[in-house]
């Protein structure tokens, strides 16, 4: 018996080894587990913004939501304008899907032309977490293959807004979930501070306003502070639509800001 002492041991250690490697990291716990709510769905929408940081616009972007039996389909294109393409050029497209009743991503392309190259990422979600593929043009020496990111319940920030927005969204109701927005994850703490009226230059609106914080999964699942990002207030809406009117986030140059400026709704089809 005494032989089998040390295999016995080792036995043990693998599986102790083995259980820590899969256990779930500690912060999981406090994701938010709420299913999709039951506020009325997005309808089809196209919308413009523009974008800048100190009261100065550096860009423009529309965006096109539709809606389909199975799917939220994104569309969206934006540039940097004036001045700022002087400096620093800026194309970017996207396209996603989202799975319209779990309100879960399904896949997304988001394409990035600078003056000397062009970057493309692909996401591929399942329900065991993301596969991205990250491309340069022209290469610039790393291959393109498939990194995984194992994780389940990810979103993407079009699907993070769709079920945030599905949500009773009551005054200082916190909600926490983990999102892949490109390349990596963060877990996303969005926080009700109260509703008020807005004005951007789409109009004035009666709105609900969040505190929007972020913390950057690490490579061993830990949690770290953003390097560049302090935090985000957003102003969403307060009606059956739920639409971001004006973004404002302290990152590392300023403050930079997003703002509707108009808004149509597709006509429905009976």
């Amino acid at each position: 018996m005494k032989d089998r002492h040390p295999l016995l041991i080792a036995a043990i250690l693998v599986v102790a080894f083995g259980s820590a490697l899969s256990a779930a990291p500690e912060w999981e716990a406090n994701l938010t587990k709420e299913p999709p709510g039951n506020f009325p769905a997005l309808r089809s929408v196209r919308a413009t913004y523009h974008f800048g940081w100190s009261g100065i616009t550096a860009g423009t972007g529309d965006i096109h939501v539709k809606k389909t039996d199975r799917q939220f389909q994104f569309e969206a294109a934006g540039k940097t304008i004036g001045f700022v393409r002087a400096l620093w050029k800026l194309d970017a497209s996207f396209r996603g899907s989202v799975d319209a009743e779990t309100l879960r991503p399904i896949e997304s392309k988001q394409t990035e032309v600078y003056r000397k190259k062009k970057l493309i990422t692909d996401l591929a979600f399942t329900n065991s977490g993301v596969t991205r593929i990250r491309t340069e043009v022209p290469a610039s020496g790393k291959t393109s293959i498939p990194v995984p990111f194992n994780f389940s319940g990810l979103f993407d920030l079009q699907s993070a807004w769709l079920y945030l927005r599905s949500q009773p969204m009551t005054d200082h109701s916190v909600y926490r979930i983990a999102v892949y927005p490109a390349t990596s994850a963060y877990v996303t703490t969005v926080t009700v501070l109260g509703h008020e009226k807005v004005s951007v230059r789409a109009g004035s609106y009666n709105a609900i306003k969040v505190d929007l914080q972020l913390k950057h999964v690490g490579k061993k699942m830990q949690l770290e502070p953003h390097r560049k990002f302090k935090k985000a207030t957003i102003w969403m809406s307060d009606d059956e639509n739920r639409i971001p009117l004006r973004i404002e986030a302290q990152i590392f140059v300023g403050t930079v800001f997003a703002e509707v400026q108009s808004m149509r709704f597709d006509q429905d089809k009976n």
